[in-house]
């Protein structure tokens, strides 16, 4: 069980480096331009901070979903 919850983690840990990867050179390349002025009222922070959560959520079903379908008692 802990090789199948290791495998599933460095698969999650897998996708995040390649999104940091990706994003990380745009950002880079961003901040050598002057700064301009926010255009942001917040909402899309909001929005950002709901995906990442529904991701969280999303990841920790199926993480827990084989333990209740499992035959076994843990607890």
């Amino acid at each position: 069980m802990a090789v199948i919850f290791f495998s599933v983690l460095m698969r999650v840990v897998t996708i995040f480096a390649l999104v940091f990867a990706i994003v990380s050179p745009k950002v880079e390349a961003q901040s050598a331009e002057s700064a301009p002025s926010p255009t942001s009222d917040g909402t899309s922070i909001d929005q950002g901070i709901a995906y990442v959560l529904i991701l969280v959520a999303l990841v920790l079903t199926y993480l827990i979903h084989p333990l209740d379908a499992s035959s076994c008692i843990f607890f």
